[in-house]
């Protein structure tokens, strides 16, 4: 199990506490924790925790030297383990921000063993009052950005089959891709696809390695029986629930451009970023008119345009 950690210590040893039940049940499971320089004493406040509790003979801490982001954090603890004489078989990405509910992890393994064709699946999402949050996804594309920024329930129902989120039932059941709050992937993924893109600092990583995956002729399972409580964007900010919207950072605008360039080329990003412009420029009109009121981030359109392939024309935003 890979906790990366970035200035979120108390829900860290929080979700430690939840994983205890969660290790006897399944023996020979084993933590390690990751902390992405945080700065501000998060090292001390989980390493005096792991002793304290008494969980040092399954959890660890580990420092990473540089703040790398998500997929530099899971790698920096995934790397040297499978250069070890017995690798473990699964790997289990869970947010700091996550309370694990009991059955969650065993939930996962059981699935896999279980379906040797599948190397990647995801739990259930829990948001904060334990309420579900029955989402998994379908890869973006053209049409996706195109129902995100119009954001409107004609044109929703229209282009239900491509919009990139999915409500899911109780059953398990192949997605595109699971949210990477709590992302169980198999060894021979990472032993034939590689680790993850440490290019991208935050978000779209999960979605990059899942589609990564699903060319290599991995399957991407939802499984809804693994459930945990995701209090979401604590170290971000950016899909929290609770607060007045923020600017969005430009390391999602990188990570989205990424995504889709790399991927797709930079012609279908270009389309697909004059598609998402032009239908929010609409979307945000029509709610206007309407007298709706403005729930979107601050300076959205015009960051989107700084950001994009439009403007930019590699990978890496030059």
């Amino acid at each position: 199990v890979v906790i990366v950690n970035f200035r979120t210590p108390t829900l860290v040893v929080e979700c430690l506490r939840s994983l205890e039940s969660e290790v006897i049940a399944n023996p020979g499971a084993r933590v390690t924790v990751v902390d992405n320089d945080s700065g501000d004493g998060s090292s001390s406040v989980i390493a005096g925790a792991i002793q304290r509790e008494g969980w040092s003979t399954w959890a660890n801490l580990v420092l990473s030297p540089t703040n790398g982001g998500f997929s530099y954090g899971n790698n920096f603890a995934i790397r040297p383990t499978l250069a070890e004489a017995s690798p473990p078989d699964l790997y289990w990405l869970l947010n700091p921000d996550t309370v694990v509910i009991p059955g969650a992890l065993g939930g996962l393994v059981d699935f896999l063993r279980a379906n040797p064709v599948v190397g990647i699946c995801g739990g259930g999402i829990n948001e904060e009052g334990n309420k579900p949050w029955p989402f998994a996804f379908r890869f973006p594309s053209v049409l996706s950005e195109m129902e995100r920024g119009l954001s409107f329930g004609p044109a929703t129902r229209l282009l239900k089959r491509w919009m990139a989120r999915r409500l899911m039932s109780d059953a398990p059941e192949q997605v595109d891709w699971v949210c990477g709050a709590s992302m169980m992937v198999r060894r021979d993924v990472f032993k034939r696809i590689g680790l993850m893109d440490e290019s991208y600092f935050l978000y779209f990583e999960e979605t990059d390695f899942c589609l990564k995956a699903n060319r290599a002729g991995f399957q991407c399972w939802y499984v809804p029986q693994s459930r945990v409580i995701h209090i979401a964007g604590q170290s971000t900010g950016v899909t929290s629930k609770s607060s007045i919207p923020r600017r969005i950072p430009a390391y999602w605008f990188d990570s989205r451009r990424r995504y889709f360039v790399k991927n797709h080329g930079r012609a279908y990003a270009v389309i697909t970023d004059l598609v998402w412009m032009a239908s929010y420029t609409f979307g945000r009109l029509r709610r206007k008119l309407q007298g709706m009121p403005d729930g979107d981030p601050p300076h959205y359109l015009s960051d989107f345009f700084r950001y994009s392939a439009l403007r930019c024309s590699r990978i890496d935003g030059s």
